[in-house]
């Protein structure tokens, strides 16, 4: 499981500034960078911070509500966020309960996360040894493709060449359907 921006991925933040002419510069590469170059470094788990070049002021959490903002905006884009979620996003602003919304949301994230990489786990666990084992590696392709193609930005991969053993897969799935139409005409006895 990748760690995101903020976990300490990989070593000390990439320090961003951001110009007066709202333009972004990379102190780690020297040179100046798009809002989608940071959407790219939050999606690969690189940390980075976004510092106001004349004051120093921490602006990450600005930029990175901007990222998702353009995202959400973006025509005929997926949007994430449903209508009713912001509502209620927006009514804890002042609440009594604000104070605790930051860590359930985050909380609730990770948790989505891990049962992600669980179902993972567990689809592919499901069919190892069998002859379908094969056919679940290739869905589970297809659900990470689906769902890198409905991220911001994200591009759907090309599919992969067929492989040579697709005469083996076949005999597998007959003597499998062979075995199970057995079992129902026993059962039918």
């Amino acid at each position: 499981m990748k760690k995101l921006a903020g976990d300490g991925a990989q070593g000390a933040p990439v320090t961003i500034k951001k110009y007066a002419n709202r333009r972004l510069y990379n102190t780690e590469s020297s040179s100046y960078i798009t809002l989608e170059h940071l959407a790219a470094m939050t999606r690969d788990g690189r940390d980075f911070k976004v510092v106001d070049a004349k004051t120093e002021e921490d602006i990450t959490h600005n930029i990175l509500t901007q990222i998702i903002m353009e995202a959400e905006g973006k025509d005929g884009g997926q949007q994430m966020l449903p209508v009713n979620f912001l509502r209620q996003l927006i009514s804890l602003y002042g609440d009594s309960m604000q104070a605790v919304v930051p860590g359930y949301l985050e909380a609730s994230m990770e948790s989505f996360r891990r049962n992600q990489e669980q179902f993972r786990s567990a689809v592919e666990g499901a069919f190892a040894n069998s002859p379908f084992a094969e056919i679940a590696k290739r869905n589970m392709a297809m659900f990470d493709a689906a769902t890198k193609a409905f991220k911001p930005g994200g591009v759907a991969p090309k599919p992969a060449a067929a492989e040579p053993s697709k005469d083996a897969e076949i005999a597998a799935l007959r003597a499998e359907l062979a075995a199970l139409h057995e079992k129902v005409e026993k059962l039918g006895r």
